[in-house]
């Protein structure tokens, strides 16, 4: 979002400082495409993931969240990353923040991902996955906010999910 001219302030984004407009006491787990794409001014949905972090008061992120935004926001283009300096991922980390509560890791988000994996196998990277839908799970959030519904199908039966676009009404 930044008003500047340089990459990196381009690829920053800032926490809203206008108050929510909308309420509702359902909360949603934001998944890491959100972030980025709320972060890269180039993407097809940056609008409406920045209007979703300006407008949602009852956004929640966890730590894995955080941390596979820093792992993408900090790889280079080239890899499928967003190129920017630690420092700058970094800050935008801290703004996101302030828009987002997160959940804490606690001791039952293991069994109850270790329990989810019984039921339904996966591997590699859909772990990821997994572990988001336990933490959730636990948290009792029922809605996972993300750009990759197709990738929690096979969890709908524990989350639901809803694309950006879809909470904050325009693309």
């Amino acid at each position: 979002m930044g008003g500047g001219s340089s990459a990196s302030e381009k690829s920053q984004w800032e926490a809203p400082s206008i108050p929510a407009r909308r309420s509702t006491t359902e909360l949603f787990l934001v998944d890491t495409n959100v972030l980025l794409e709320a972060t890269d001014e180039r993407r097809r949905f940056h609008s409406a993931c920045v209007r979703l972090l300006e407008t949602y008061p009852q956004l929640r992120t966890s730590s894995q969240v955080i941390r596979e935004y820093l792992a993408v926001a900090t790889r280079p283009v080239t890899a499928n990353g967003l190129a920017l300096s630690v420092a700058d991922a970094l800050e935008n980390v801290r703004e996101f923040r302030r828009a987002l509560r997160l959940l804490p890791e606690e001791k039952p988000i293991l069994p109850a991902f270790l329990s989810l994996l019984k039921e339904i196998p996966c591997q590699g990277k859909r772990l990821h996955d997994a572990h988001l839908v336990a933490t959730a799970v636990v948290h009792r959030v029922r809605t996972l906010v993300t750009l990759n519904t197709r990738d929690f199908e096979p969890f709908a039966s524990r989350i639901a999910t809803i694309e950006p676009p879809d909470l904050t009404g325009r693309d």
